[in-house]
């Protein structure tokens, strides 16, 4: 593992001193190499084949990770502030982001693979300059032109999106408000819409055009997320759970969870995997 005083990459040369690394605040790439992997994402279970690509927008959004005997992969771990700081100005961002809330595994052909990782060992091996003068400056450079090829990667998949200054700017104020916490306090429509100005048809709208879903998909799947992440947690009382997502009653949180993910709190809890 590198280890300097700057934060900002870090990569793992070990499975186990990346995992130590997965917290809050940190974005996650693993290109596998060889070997295979799986990991639970929003409780969804993916596998993971030699020539895949993860990216993880928040380290904590991943669990139950496991690698095969002959796994061999490129660990890298961003702090959020520097990947912020570098400013990439582009819109594609947005759609990005969204798309790997989604599924954050991209599929590689062999040609995106060898620049994947080209990339990936060069910014290794430039951070072991200690000296250099502009260093920080550098990598951030260097993580750009990377960031911007997976863009590309992703994009050339989707080439008749294209999306304005504005759009962009509200869909990233609307997924801000989610990371915030908002959800726990406002499930309705109409809360986001009025903090953008904006009507809800129109918000619903624009999430659908973007990432395939309206906007009350992405409410609910923070929301969903925070609960099932409580509801693992078995010494916590379903009364405590209910009042820290702000439901008026343990029925209606029941009925919430039931429509959403088919099985009530209970038999959720019941039918988890506790290790």
């Amino acid at each position: 593992m590198e280890c300097t005083e700057f934060d900002g990459i870090v990569f793992a040369d070990t499975w186990q001193e990346f995992n130590a690394l997965r917290y809050a605040g940190r974005v996650v790439h693993i290109l596998c190499c060889s070997g295979s992997m799986g990991f639970t994402f929003q409780d969804t279970h993916y596998d993971v084949a030699a020539g895949d690509y993860i990216i993880l927008p928040n380290a904590e959004l991943g669990s139950d990770f496991s690698v095969s005997g002959d796994f061999r992969g490129i660990l890298m771990n961003l702090s959020d502030a520097f990947v912020t700081s570098i400013a990439i100005r582009s819109n594609y961002g947005i759609i990005g982001h969204l798309s790997l809330l989604q599924n954050p595994v991209m599929k590689l052909s062999d040609r995106d693979y060898r620049t994947c990782e080209a990339a990936l060992q060069c910014l290794r091996m430039r951070m072991e300059e200690k000296g250099h003068l502009f260093r920080e400056e550098l990598l951030g450079s260097l993580l750009t032109a990377h960031i911007l090829d997976l863009y590309d990667i992703h994009a050339r998949s989707r080439q008749d999106l294209q999306v304005s200054e504005r759009v962009t700017a509200l869909l990233r104020q609307f997924i801000g408000l989610l990371y915030s916490g908002e959800y726990i306090r406002h499930r309705d429509l109409d809360f986001y819409a009025s903090r953008l100005c904006i009507t809800p048809h129109y918000l619903s709208e624009l999430c659908k055009k973007i990432s395939g879903q309206p906007a009350s998909y992405w409410i609910d799947r923070f929301t969903l997320q925070e609960i099932t992440r409580l509801l693992r947690q078995k010494q916590l009382p379903l009364t405590e759970i209910v009042e820290r997502m702000n439901f008026s009653s343990i029925s209606w949180f029941s009925r919430y969870v039931q429509k959403r993910i088919g099985v009530s709190p209970s038999e959720y809890r019941k039918n988890i995997s506790f290790s």
